[in-house]
């Protein structure tokens, strides 16, 4: 899937980008070797000594970036050929926008596009809709993400100068990308949403966020973090966006979603787990 991702950057329509890849300390010599054959300016490979863990590979990403325009694009996910294209004109006709949501489709592990209940939510119900570019910031994209993150995070688009200035937080590998624009968001930044479809996102059984459902894990990282976000929108009197992550209702529907198939196995740890976030405050 990493070289599927590489091509789609190769193929774009457009030739204005750079693509510096990260690796991890990835155990497999495949990889040095995949990249040490291609001949291409514009790409560049840097290998890490030791895994650094995602939260520090994010911060090495934006360090080593050098573009007004920062993409952290997953390993596994597409770039449409229009991507580079419709980014770039968006970030140049709303200047003042920090981050961009463009349009994505889902696809599973075999790139067949499809539609998992919890896309249809986000994409249908908790995404501010609009046929034509949007921005929208303050508490009022607070109080929508914190009721429902429908972000995209490998699709967006960073001025990178503010992701130089707001960090990754510690503590939150899960949703640090969450608590990343809201940070963001409460410092000032305006978001975009472009409806153009450019982007194909990866969704399938094996990913980090994916494995951690059915034991609980992911919620009691996803409580924590409402608990720090409600306190953090307090600051700043931001009373709708306070209790919209005091609720955060669309995570909990998510939990009591999963419930059944946890009590069916017998998974009493992520039953247990899945019970607590869903139907208390503790």
């Amino acid at each position: 899937m990493l070289r599927e991702t590489v091509e789609s950057v190769r193929a774009q329509s457009s030739g204005d980008w750079l693509l510096t890849v990260v690796d991890d300390a990835y155990p497999d010599d495949s990889v040095p070797a995949y990249f040490e054959a291609i001949d291409d300016p514009r790409i560049r490979y840097v290998r890490n000594e030791t895994n650094k863990g995602i939260t520090e590979n994010y911060r090495t990403c934006v360090r080593l970036a050098t573009e007004d325009v920062l993409v952290i694009l997953g390993c596994d996910d597409v770039l449409l050929p229009n991507y580079v294209d419709v980014v770039l004109e968006a970030s140049r006709r709303f200047p003042q926008a920090d981050i961009i949501q463009p349009g994505v489709q889902v696809i599973d592990e075999k790139g067949v596009v499809g539609q998992t209940l919890v896309d249809a939510v986000k994409q249908k119900i908790t995404m501010p809709r609009s046929k034509t570019s949007r921005l929208v910031s303050g508490e009022m994209l607070a109080v929508s993400l914190l009721r429902a993150d429908w972000l995209y995070w490998p699709s967006l688009a960073f001025r990178r100068e503010r992701l130089l200035e707001v960090d990754f937080r510690e503590g939150f590998p899960i949703i640090q990308d969450l608590a990343l624009v809201m940070d963001l968001v409460g410092s000032g930044s305006s978001l975009l949403i472009e409806p153009t479809l450019c982007f194909s996102y990866r969704r399938h059984s094996a990913s980090a966020s994916s494995s951690k459902l059915t034991d609980g894990s992911r919620f009691v990282g996803e409580r924590e973090y409402f608990d720090f976000a409600a306190a953090q929108m307090s600051e700043l009197g931001w009373r709708r966006a306070r209790r919209a992550a005091k609720t955060h209702i669309t995570s909990r529907a998510h939990a009591v979603t999963l419930l059944p198939k946890a009590l069916l196995t017998r998974n009493t740890v992520g039953a247990k787990n899945l019970a607590r976030h869903a139907f208390t405050n503790r």
